[in-house]
C-alpha cells in the first residue's frame, strides 16, 4: 500500500481508538453538553449584537435574519481555509475556487449570489480593511478588492455573526447583501491545537498543516488581554487532466515546412528527420501541461484583543498582523514555442508567480456612559501590501540571455484609516418599551496604490529567434514573446495612486408600539470626496410576535456602492496564455498573449469605448417568519429581493486584427488584448433562506443537535450593455475577432448561472461522555459555465459529505480525526478545457474541486 493509503489507515485506526476510549471512559455529562453546544449552530436564545443598536437581543428576537457560528464549529468543519470552512456551514455563502494566475490567492466569498463587494466585514463591530488584490476569477471578474478573511488568525475567533439582510443605512452603504461580524476571543487560559491533513488526489504537494495557540489573562479590575497566533503551510497541488496535444518538441502547427526551410536554411529532408526525432521525444512526455491548482502558501497570523475599565469608561484595543508567502504555478511553456530558449530550459518550463504579503490592522477606542448616553469612540488603521516576483520565468524578448528570476515585478497596497463615534440611549415615553435612539458619525480615508517593478521587466524589448536559439530551429524569424511569462508587470505608466475621503452620519430609531411589535428605522448619509456621490440610505424593518411560537419580520431599504478604487484606478500589462483561433492551421491553440487592463477614464480606454465609472445604486426588500414551537426547536424562513443598477463589471477580452491595428496606431505595439471596467448591467436577485435547528437529549443517549439550512438564489440581468461604437470599423463591421465579445456569454454567465441556485446543508452533531461525532452533507445545485461564444457547459448537482469524530482523552486534551468531502466528489470533466494544458475540463465549482481531504487534530486547553 502507498504512503497516502497508510496515512488514511492510521487515521481510521485513530478514529476507532477514540470510539473505544469513549465506551470505557467515565465522563462528566455536563462537560459533554457544553462541548455539544460548541459543535452546533447557535440556539435561538443566543445573544447577538449585529444588525441592531442599543441592547443586545437573542437570535429569535432579531428583527432581521442572522446566523451565529461558534469558533469551535469552524474548527470542526476541517476546512483548511477560513472562507471555505464558513461556507460549509452557511448555505447563502459560496467559496469561489480559483486555481490559476496571480490573483488565485484571493478566494472571495459570495453572499446571496453577490460578489464580496456587497457584504461588509466587521471585526468586533468595526470595519475591516480591504485587500490590495482584486478579484479575478471565473465566478467573479468584477475587480473589487475584497476583505481577505484568511488574514485573521482562526485561533482568535470566538464566533461569527452573519446578518443576512441589507444594513447599508446602519453600517455603510456597501453592506447591500449583509454583514459578517467576527467576534474576537476573550477567553482566559491557554489553548493550542495542531492539525495535519492531506488531499486524496493531486500531482504536487498534497499535505498541509496548521498550528494555533492562544493565551488570555485578566488585567486590572474587570479587564482582559487575549493573544492569539497561528502558522499554516499548504502544499502547492494540481489535478488537471493530461494534455492531449503532445507536440512538445516538433514543428508548431502555425509554421509550415516551407516556412521553416526558408527561415532556418534547413533542407526538407533535415526538417523531416527533425520531425521524426521530435515525434519520438513527444511520445515520452507525461502530458503534465499545467501546474494550476492550489497555490503553495506559508503564512502566520498574530492578534491581540483587550479591554481595561477606567472609571466610567472602558478602554479597548485589538489588532491583527499577518505575513503570507505564496507560490503559484502556471501553464507549461513548451520548448517549441515562442516563449522558450533551449539554452535556458531545454525541456520547457512552468513559470512561477511568487507573492510576499504583509497585512495589519490596529484599533483603539473607549466606550462608556456619559451623561446617560452610551458612547463609543474608536480609530482604526489597516494596511495590506504585497510584492509580486518570480523565482522562475523569462522575458523572451530579451533573448537567450534573459534572467530566469525576477525579484520585483509589481507592488500593491491598500490603506484604510477609519474613525467612528457611536452614541445610543433609551427614553421612556409611555410606549410598551423604551424608545432607543442611536446616532453616530464616521470618517474614513481609503487609499490604493500600485508601484512599478524592475525596469528590465517592463521596458519594451524585441528579439527575433535566430538559428541555434531552439533545438530544430522551428521558429527562426519569429518574434519572441515580449513579456515576462505568467506574470503581472507594472510599469510607471500603469502605476495608480487613488484616494478618497468618506464622511458619514446616521440616525437609528427603535420603538415598540406594542410589547410584541418592534419597528426600526435608520437613515445614513455619506459623502465621497472623489465625486462618487453623496448618497442617503434608508432602512425600515419590523417584527411582530403573534405568540411565543410565531413571529413575522420584514425589511425594506436602499443601498449605494461607489466604484472600488481598484475598479477605477488599477491598470496592468500581463503575459498570459489564451486559446486563440489560428486561421492558418484551422485550430484553436494555446498562444502566449499580452493583455492590457486599462482604467475607465484613460485615453487608451476611450479608444475602445471606456467611460468614467458611475456609482451603483440598489434597493432591497425582505420578509420572513420565525417559528419556535419548543425551546429546543426553531424554524426560520426569509425571502429577499435585491435590485442593483449600474452594476460594475469587466468587459470581455477584446482582441482581433482591428483591435491590434487601433492599438498600433496609438503607439501600443505588442498588445493583443484590451479590457476595462464599466457600468455594465442592471440586475435583480431573488432568494429564500430557510433554517431549522433541533436539539434533544434522550436519557442515557447523550446530546443530539440536528440542523438543516437551505438557500435558493437567482440573479437575472434586467438590462444588457450596448456595444460601444468605437468597436466598429468605418464600414460598420466589428473590430472583434471570432471568440471575442464585448460582454459575451462568459460575463453574463458569471452573473446569472455560474453559482448554483440551490444549496442545502444538513448537519448532525452527537455527544456522549467524552466522544463527539459530527456529520455534514451539503448539496450544491447544478450550475452552468458559459463562454464568450455562447458555448454552455453544464455541471450537475453534487453532494459533499464531511465527517469527524472527537474525544476528550484527558481533562485538557481533545483528539479529532475526520475527512472533508469523504467520498472524493468532484465536478464533471466537461468544461471548455485546453488540449495543450489539460486544464479547465473540470470547470469552475462552488466547492473546492480538489476532492477529498483527511486530517487529524489535537487541541489542548488549560
Amino acid at each position: 500500500m502507498n504512503i497516502r493509503g497508510n496515512k488514511f489507515i492510521l487515521l481510521l485506526g485513530a478514529a476507532a481508538a477514540v470510539l473505544v476510549m469513549a465506551e470505557t471512559a467515565q465522563a462528566d455529562e455536563g462537560a459533554a453538553a457544553a462541548d455539544a453546544g460548541a459543535l452546533s449552530n447557535a440556539p435561538a436564545s443566543d445573544i447577538v449584537v449585529t444588525g441592531l443598536r442599543g441592547a443586545p437581543r437573542t437570535v429569535a428576537e432579531s428583527p432581521a435574519p442572522i446566523d451565529v457560528v461558534d469558533g469551535e464549529k469552524l474548527a470542526a468543519t476541517g476546512g483548511a481555509e477560513f472562507g471555505d470552512a464558513l461556507t460549509k456551514i452557511l448555505p447563502s455563502l459560496n467559496f469561489s475556487a480559483t486555481h490559476a494566475g496571480v490573483f488565485s490567492v484571493v478566494r472571495p466569498v459570495t453572499n446571496r449570489g453577490l460578489s464580496p463587494a456587497y457584504t461588509l466585514v466587521l471585526v468586533n463591530g468595526k470595519r475591516r480593511h480591504n485587500s490590495g488584490f482584486m478579484t479575478n476569477t471565473t465566478q467573479d471578474s468584477s475587480g473589487v478588492n475584497a476583505v481577505d478573511l484568511d488574514l485573521i488568525p482562526a485561533s482568535a475567533i470566538s464566533r461569527i455573526e452573519v446578518l443576512k439582510d441589507s444594513a447599508a443605512a446602519q453600517y455603510g452603504t456597501d453592506a447591500i447583501a449583509g454583514v459578517i461580524n467576527i467576534q474576537l476571543n476573550r477567553k482566559e487560559g491557554l489553548d493550542a491545537s495542531f492539525r495535519y491533513g492531506s488531499q486524496y488526489i493531486g500531482n504536487g504537494d498534497r499535505d498541509n498543516w496548521q498550528g494555533q495557540i492562544g493565551y488570555g489573562t485578566a488585567i486590572g479590575d474587570g479587564g482582559f488581554l487575549r493573544l492569539s497566533g497561528d502558522y499554516r503551510k499548504r502544499g502547492g497541488n494540481w489535478w488537471n487532466l493530461k494534455a492531449t496535444d503532445t507536440n512538445l518538441y516538433g514543428r508548431p502547427s502555425s509554421r509550415s515546412v516551407a516556412q521553416v526551410v526558408a527561415s532556418s536554411g534547413q533542407t526538407e529532408a533535415q526538417v523531416a528527420a527533425n520531425s521524426a526525432e521530435a515525434a519520438a521525444r513527444n511520445a515520452a512526455w507525461d502530458g503534465d501541461g499545467a501546474h494550476n491548482g492550489d497555490p503553495q502558501i506559508k503564512a502566520f497570523n498574530l492578534s491581540y484583543n483587550g479591554e481595561l475599565p477606567v472609571g466610567d469608561f472602558t478602554l479597548y484595543s485589538f489588532g491583527t498582523y499577518g505575513e503570507r508567502d505564496v507560490q503559484i504555478g502556471n501553464n507549461f511553456r513548451r520548448p517549441n514555442g515562442a516563449a522558450n530558449f533551449t539554452a535556458l530550459f531545454p525541456d520547457g518550463y512552468y513559470p512561477l508567480n511568487n507573492i510576499d504579503e504583509r497585512d495589519f490592522q490596529f484599533l483603539a477606542g473607549a466606550k462608556g456612559n456619559l451623561a446617560g448616553w452610551s458612547v463609543d469612540l474608536s480609530s482604526s488603521f489597516g494596511r495590506n501590501r504585497s510584492r509580486q516576483f518570480s523565482k522562475r520565468s523569462i522575458k523572451p524578448s530579451l533573448g537567450p540571455t534573459s534572467p530566469t528570476s525576477w525579484p520585483n515585478l509589481a507592488n500593491f497596497e491598500f490603506r484604510q484609516w477609519t474613525h467612528n463615534l457611536d452614541v445610543t440611549r433609551e427614553f421612556e415615553i409611555g410606549l410598551a418599551r423604551p424608545v432607543q435612539i442611536s446616532f453616530g458619525a464616521e470618517y474614513r480615508l481609503d487609499r490604493f496604490r500600485t508601484f512599478a517593478g524592475d525596469p528590465l521587466a517592463y521596458t519594451p524589448a524585441t528579439y527575433v529567434f535566430k538559428p541555434g536559439d531552439q533545438q530544430y530551429d522551428w521558429n527562426v524569424g519569429v518574434a519572441a514573446s515580449p513579456v515576462v511569462q505568467g506574470a503581472i508587470v507594472l510599469s510607471p505608466a500603469d502605476e495608480a495612486d487613488a484616494a478618497r475621503r468618506v464622511y458619514a452620519g446616521y440616525v437609528d430609531l427603535g420603538i415598540y408600539p406594542l410589547d410584541a411589535w418592534y419597528i426600526g428605522a435608520a437613515v445614513r448619509g455619506e459623502h465621497y470626496s472623489d465625486g462618487s456621490g453623496s448618497p442617503i440610505g434608508v432602512k425600515l424593518n419590523t417584527r411582530y410576535e403573534f405568540s411565543p411560537v410565531v413571529a413575522i419580520r420584514g425589511t425594506v431599504g436602499t443601498g449605494f456602492r461607489a466604484p472600488s478604487l481598484t475598479q477605477s484606478a488599477y491598470a496592468q500589462t500581463d503575459g498570459r496564455t489564451a486559446l486563440v483561433f489560428n486561421p492558418a492551421s484551422g485550430l484553436t491553440e494555446l498562444t502566449p498573449t499580452v493583455a492590457k487592463l486599462v482604467t475607465p477614464d484613460s485615453a487608451v480606454g476611450a479608444l475602445f469605448g471606456a467611460k468614467p465609472l458611475k456609482s451603483e445604486r440598489s434597493w432591497n426588500a425582505g420578509a420572513g417568519v420565525v417559528i419556535t414551537p419548543a425551546a429546543n426547536l426553531s424554524i426560520t424562513a426569509d425571502g429577499y429581493y435585491i435590485k442593483i443598477k449600474n452594476r460594475i463589471e469587466r468587459t470581455g477580452r477584446l482582441y482581433g486584427a482591428g483591435i491590434t491595428a487601433l492599438l498600433n496606431a496609438n503607439g501600443l505595439t505588442g498588445i493583443e488584448q484590451i479590457e476595462y471596467f464599466f457600468n455594465a448591467v442592471d440586475t435583480s436577485t431573488r432568494g429564500l433562506d430557510v433554517v431549522a435547528d433541533w436539539t434533544v437529549s434522550p436519557a442515557g443517549f447523550g446530546k443530539l443537535n440536528l440542523n438543516a439550512a437551505f438557500n435558493y438564489n437567482e440573479t437575472k440581468i434586467d438590462k444588457l450593455p450596448t456595444v460601444p461604437q468605437q468597436l466598429f470599423g468605418a464600414n460598420g463591421a466589428s473590430l472583434l475577432a471570432t471568440g471575442s465579445a464585448f460582454f459575451g456569454g462568459d460575463r453574463i454567465g458569471e452573473l446569472e448561472v455560474i453559482n448554483p441556485r440551490t444549496k442545502l446543508v444538513l448537519n448532525g452533531s452527537w455527544t456522549r461522555g467524552i466522544v463527539g461525532l459530527t456529520l455534514t452533507t451539503t448539496r450544491y445545485g447544478k450550475y452552468t459555465q458559459r463562454t464568450a461564444a455562447g458555448d454552455d457547459r453544464h455541471f450537475g448537482a453534487k453532494w459533499i459529505t464531511d465527517v469527524s469524530v472527537s474525544a476528550q482523552v484527558t481533562e485538557f486534551a481533545t483528539l479529532q480525526v475526520g475527512a472533508t468531502n469523504v467520498f472524493n466528489v468532484r465536478p464533471e470533466t466537461n468544461g471548455p478545457g485546453s488540449p495543450q494544458t489539460g486544464q479547465g475540463y473540470y470547470g469552475p465549482s462552488p466547492y473546492n474541486p480538489n476532492g477529498g481531504y483527511y486530517y487529524g487534530r489535537i487541541a489542548v486547553s488549560f
